[in-house]
C-alpha cells in the first residue's frame, strides 16, 4: 500500500517544524533510498527518502542504516551539490504526492544560491529530482529519457517541469460532498483507501468535517491487517478493524524497514547471495552426475566378465571391431562385449580387467564424493536461509565465512590502519524475570555462541531438522514458560518459521560435540529432549527482536 497526498501532507507538518536543517553527509544507501545526515535545531537527525515503488516515504528515522562503500553516481552528484547545503524550506503542492525542498547553497565562488530537491512519491514513479536555479534537472534518482517519455523529461540538463496540479478540492477546508462523483474524484490528497474510510464513517454518522479535522489533530499512523496486508492511515481504521498506532515516523520504520532491508542486502551485498546461489547450483548439477558414475561403478563385475570371457574364448584378432557377442557359461544368453578396434583380443580383455579394477576402487571415492556433495548442497541451502532472514550485519559475517571457506574472494581494500577485530554479533534479550537468551543468525554467530560463549551448564536448543539459529539461555534450570521463549526463537529463525508444531531439541551445553572438519556451526547432540512449539511473530516482536 503507497502513501497519499493527506499522509504525505502530515509527514511534511512534522518536519517542517525542524528546518533549517544543514546537510552534514549524503548517502545513497540502494538503488532505491537516500540518507541524509542532519543538523538542526534538535541536533543531529537523519531523513530517509525511499522511492521504493511499494514501500515509497520520507520521514526523520532513528534506525542504524548500512551505508555502502563506495556511494552511486547520484549519491555521488547530491554529496557534491548538498553536502554543506541547508534544507531551509519545503512545500507540498495542492495535496499531491510529491513536495520540494529549497535548497541554500554558496556555489564555487562563493556566491550564494538555491536550488531545489523534488521529493515524488507516486508508487513506481516515485522520484528524487535536483533542480538549479535556472530550472534545469541537474540529475536524478530514475532518469527518465525522451525516448522513454515525451511529455516529462528527467535528465541531466532537461528544464523541469513540475508535475501538472489535479485541480481537486482542498478537503481541509471544502467539506462539501457532491453526490454523483467519488471522494478521489472531488478531494485532493485522497487515496480510494481514505475515501473507503470515510464513506464508511459518514456511513456510520460522522461529517465530511469531523473526519478532516480527526485527521488534521493526528499525528500518529494506525496500522491493521487486511487480507494479509498492511493497512495504514493517519486515523483509526474503523472499516478494517482493530488496529496499533504509533508515533508517524516509528510506525513507518515499523511497517517498512525490515522488509526493504531484504532488498537493501541483496543490492549491497549481491556478491554474497550470488556466490551462494552460485555454488548451490554447482553442487546440484554435480550430484546427478556422481550418483550416475557411482551406479556404472556398482556394476563393474561385467567388466571382468568380459575380460573373462575374451581369455577363456582366445580371442585373439579383433583389431577393426567395435564389438563381439559370445555366449555365456553359466546362462548359455549372448554377451555383447565393446571393444577397442585398436587393440586385439588380449589388449582388450586387459582392458577389461583395468576398467574392472578402476571401477571397483572408485566406488569408496565416489561414495565420499557424493557425501560432500550432499553436505555442501545442505551447507548452501542453510547459508541461503540465513540470507533471507539477515540484517546487514549478519550477511556481511556470512559473506566473512565465505571467503574463509574459499569460496568468494575478498575485494581487494586500500590499505587502512588495522582495526581491532570484532566478533560476531550475537542477538541476546532479557526476558521479565531476567533471565537472559542469546541466539546466532549466521553459522560465525552460531559457533561463537555455542562453542565460546555459552557456559555448559546452560540450556541450548535448535529447531530440529531444520537450518536456524543455535539459541541459548543463561540458565542451567529454566522455567517452563522461559524454555518456551527460547523453542520459540528457535523456531522463529529457522528454517520452519512458517510452520506449526515445530520440534525444538534442547539439552545443556555439556551435551554438544563440534564435529571434527564440519563447517562452522555444526554440531553433535548427546542426550536431549524435544519441545513442540508454533511459532508467534507478534511475542517476539513485543521481546523487541527483529521479525519479518
Amino acid at each position: 500500500m503507497a502513501l497519499d497526498g493527506i499522509l504525505l501532507h502530515k509527514i511534511i507538518q512534522e518536519i517542517k517544524p525542524l528546518l533549517p536543517l544543514r546537510i552534514q553527509r549524503i548517502y545513497q544507501i540502494s538503488t532505491t533510498e537516500v540518507l541524509f545526515h542532519v543538523h538542526g535545531r534538535s541536533g543531529r537527525q537523519q531523513l530517509m527518502i525511499s522511492c521504493h515503488s511499494q514501500y515509497n516515504r520520507m520521514l526523520m528515522t532513528k534506525r542504524s542504516y548500512p551505508t555502502p562503500a563506495e556511494p552511486g553516481n547520484f549519491g555521488m552528484v547530491l554529496r557534491k551539490y548538498l553536502e554543506g547545503a541547508a534544507l531551509a524550506e519545503l512545500e507540498q503542492k495542492d495535496l499531491d504526492r510529491w513536495c520540494v525542498f529549497t535548497v541554500r547553497r554558496h556555489n564555487d565562488i562563493g556566491d550564494p544560491e538555491e536550488m531545489k530537491l523534488y521529493v515524488e512519491l507516486m508508487g513506481k514513479y516515485a522520484n528524487i529530482i535536483l533542480v538549479n536555479a535556472d530550472g534545469l534537472v541537474v540529475d536524478a534518482l530514475k532518469r527518465i529519457p525522451p525516448f522513454e517519455n515525451t511529455r516529462r523529461t528527467i535528465h541531466p540538463g532537461a528544464r523541469f517541469h513540475e508535475t501538472p496540479p489535479q485541480n481537486k478540492r482542498d478537503p481541509f477546508s471544502d467539506w462539501r460532498i457532491e453526490a454523483d462523483k467519488t471522494l478521489t474524484q472531488q478531494f485532493a490528497g485522497f487515496s480510494p483507501f481514505l475515501a473507503e474510510e470515510a464513506e464508511y464513517r459518514m456511513a456510520h454518522g460522522q461529517s465530511m468535517q469531523d473526519i478532516m479535522q480527526e485527521i488534521a489533530q493526528s499525528d500518529r499512523l494506525f496500522i491493521a491487517n487486511r487480507n494479509n496486508e498492511a493497512v495504514f492511515h493517519c486515523l483509526p481504521l474503523t472499516a478494517t478493524g482493530p488496529c496499533v498506532d504509533y508515533p508517524l515516523f516509528e510506525g513507518f520504520d515499523i511497517l517498512y524497514y525490515h522488509k526493504e532491508e531484504k532488498d537493501r542486502i541483496r543490492q549491497i551485498s549481491g556478491d554474497v547471495f550470488q556466490a551462494v546461489k552460485r555454488h548451490l547450483k554447482h553442487q546440484k548439477t554435480k550430484l546427478p552426475r556422481l550418483l550416475k558414475e557411482y551406479d556404472d561403478a556398482r556394476d563393474c563385475d561385467r567388466w571382468r566378465q568380459y575380460g573373462d570371457l575374451l581369455f577363456s574364448y582366445g580371442i585373439a584378432d579383433t583389431k577393426g571391431q567395435k564389438e563381439i557377442t559370445l555366449e555365456d557359461f553359466d546362462t548359455g544368453s549372448p554377451v555383447h562385449i565393446p571393444l577397442d578396434p585398436k587393440l586385439d583380443g588380449r589388449q582388450n580383455a586387459r582392458k577389461c580387467y583395468s576398467r574392472y579394477s578402476k571401477l571397483k576402487k572408485g566406488q569408496i571415492y565416489l561414495q565420499e564424493q557424493i557425501g560432500l556433495c550432499e553436505q555442501e548442497i545442505e551447507y548452501f541451502n542453510g547459508l541461503l536461509e540465513q540470507l533471507e532472514q539477515a540484517d546487514f550485519a549478519t550477511a556481511e559475517e556470512i559473506k566473512e565465512e565465505l571467503i574463509r571457506g574459499g569460496y568468494l574472494q575478498e575485494k581487494k581494500k586500500r590499505v587502512q590502519r588495522k582495526k581491532k577485530p570484532v566478533g560476531p554479533k550475537i542477538t541476546t534479550v532479557t526476558l521479565d524475570n531476567g533471565v537472559r537468551i542469546s541466539f546466532g543468525r549466521n553459522n560465525l554467530q552460531n559457533e561463537a555462541l555455542t562453542f565460546h560463549q555459552a557456559r555448559k551448564p546452560e540450556i541450548w536448543l535448535h529447531a530440529k531438522d531444520y537450518h536456524g539459529a543455535h539459541v541459548v539461555i543463561h540458565d542451567s534450570h529454566p522455567d517452563e514458560e522461559t524454555l518456551r521463549t527460547a523453542a520459540e526463537i528457535a523456531a522463529y529463525y529457522s528454517a520452519g518459521r512458517s510452520s506449526s508444531s515445530v520440534p525444538v531439541n534442547y539439552c545443556p551445553v555439556s551435551q554438544l560435540k563440534k564435529i571434527p572438519g564440519a563447517k562452522p556451526g555444526m554440531v553433535q547432540l548427546g542426550s536431549y529432549k524435544t519441545i513442540y512449539i508454533d511459532p508467534d511473530r507478534d511475542r517476539l516482536s513485543a521481546l523487541g527482536l527483529p521479525v519479518d
